[in-house]
């Protein structure tokens, strides 16, 4: 299986996670709840496809 998807979507939601915390302040303070609330979602997303591929690792599919 091609794992390539799941591989740039992780990047991208920890890069998103980490520019999060590193420009809270600039971040306008109507947006910021909502924002950090999506950035952990997707965040929890990337953990479950991580755990997922690494139980699915062996099956052959």
């Amino acid at each position: 299986m091609d794992y390539t998807n799941a591989v740039i979507f992780i990047i991208l939601a920890f890069s998103l996670g980490l520019i999060m915390i590193m420009n809270k302040d600039r971040i306008p303070q109507k947006i910021r709840r909502g924002m950090a609330l999506t950035s952990i979602a997707l965040i929890l997303f990337a953990f479950y496809i991580i755990v997922y591929s690494l139980f699915t690792m062996g099956s052959s599919s």
